[in-house]
């Protein structure tokens, strides 16, 4: 499947929207899982903006991003069976899987993000489809989410929410804060505990 971009362009949905397209999602993984490739490309749709947004942020180069995400949605062909909506939703489960597929990738290329593309071109990528959160918006995971990081120290829930959801890896997380790379380690692993309890009560 080529890497289409152009929904990059859309208009993002409004919070009233979130809910009938997660079911979408949601349905369109499952017949993805029965080995629908038109459900697939629909999946691809309406995920790519965001996919691609994450791994930019990551990899800090268009290619290297665009390669990543062609290797999420083979990923989601041959993973879809395993997809839980009762576990998460959608839009966080295909995030995941961009995200950890970038850190990969950037790994394997020396841990340097490429040199093409900086901050001025990635302003020029708009991402149309909305983050994890905005589109789990009413729904009361969301509010459980939200409930349980408003419980944690400013700085772990800070470095939670930049790691998950704005794809910073450890070390990225320990130069901004300052902080030795061991502390932020343990930061993030005892505000995920504290989290992973808040959320299984």
């Amino acid at each position: 499947m080529s890497l289409d971009l152009s929904s990059r362009n859309a208009a993002p949905p409004s919070a009233s929207a979130a809910d009938p397209a997660r079911a979408r999602l949601v349905r369109c993984l499952a017949a993805v899982a029965e080995g629908d490739r038109t459900a697939l490309r629909e999946v691809h749709d309406l995920t790519v903006a965001k996919l691609f947004g994450v791994a930019y942020r990551i990899l800090g180069d268009r290619e290297e991003a665009e390669d990543v995400v062609q290797d999420v949605y083979l990923t989601v062909w041959n993973r879809a069976d395993r997809f839980d909506p009762g576990r998460a939703s959608p839009i966080t489960w295909l995030a995941t899987i961009a995200r950890n597929r970038a850190i990969d990738r950037l790994r394997q290329i020396g841990g340097r993000r490429a040199a093409a593309g900086g901050v001025e071109e990635a302003a020029d990528l708009p991402d149309g489809a909305p983050d994890a959160l905005a589109l789990l918006e009413g729904a009361d995971e969301s509010r459980r989410l939200a409930d349980c990081l408003g419980g944690l120290d400013e700085r772990a829930r800070g470095a939670i929410t930049a790691a998950f959801f704005g794809g910073l890896t450890y070390d990225e997380l320990a130069r901004r804060d300052g902080m030795p790379l061991g502390t932020m380690k343990s930061l993030v692993r005892r505000g995920l505990m504290k989290l992973k309890g808040c959320l299984g009560e």
